[in-house]
């Protein structure tokens, strides 16, 4: 290939390509133009089966009430899809205390749901589980739960009411899951239907 002359600035009037630095320029061209004409590369999986829809009843903007004492508010509590919808993000905002939030999110290859919670403590807590008789139950051993060396497995269940409220019932097990006590029962009522 001959060498070809371009236009080069005012102290150095040409610029001089010679044949094998041609073919390069040539070829990065090329590669960019075969770049901008593939073919687009195919999106993910959607997570929009079935089994993502778990924890679809607990999104929401809610308002957060002992399920003992209905009338008292103890929180409030935002819960979203975020991820193209492979992920619930929950964030928890107590009227007194310290918050936390969680992410939730199913695993097709073991057919599982899992949640991460981290608050305002060191530890954090993950959880496993899925949605059984109509509500999502989860588990997790939560280190320190009601202070320092008091350790528990927790089981939470997650329920939708008739009224289109949630129940989160949290049990606690020292014994390994032998026994369970109720450790905390909410309900989270729809902030869109307090103000209606």
């Amino acid at each position: 290939m001959q060498a070809c002359i371009f236009p080069g600035n005012v102290d150095d009037p040409t610029i001089v390509i010679g044949g094998d630095t041609m073919l390069t320029i040539l070829g990065a061209i090329a590669l960019m133009q075969a770049s901008t004409d593939a073919a687009p590369t195919s999106a993910p999986p959607a997570c929009d089966t079935q089994a993502h829809a778990g924890f679809d009843m607990w999104i929401g903007e809610w308002d957060v009430h002992p399920a003992a004492q209905p009338e008292r508010k103890v929180a409030e509590s935002r819960i979203e899809r975020a991820h193209a919808g492979c992920a619930i993000l929950e964030r928890w905002m107590p009227l007194s205390g310290t918050g936390g939030s969680s992410t939730s999110h199913y695993d097709p290859a073991t057919e599982q749901w899992h949640q991460k919670w981290v608050g305002s403590s060191p530890e954090s807590v993950e959880f496993t589980g899925g949605v059984v008789d109509g509500k999502m139950v989860i588990a997790g051993w939560w280190m320190n739960v009601t202070g320092p060396g008091q350790h528990a497995l927790i089981r939470m269940s997650y329920s939708k009411n008739e009224d289109g409220s949630v129940r989160q019932h949290g049990e606690a097990s020292t014994d390994h899951g032998v026994s369970w006590q109720t450790a905390f029962d909410f309900i989270y009522r729809s902030r869109e239907r307090a103000s209606e």
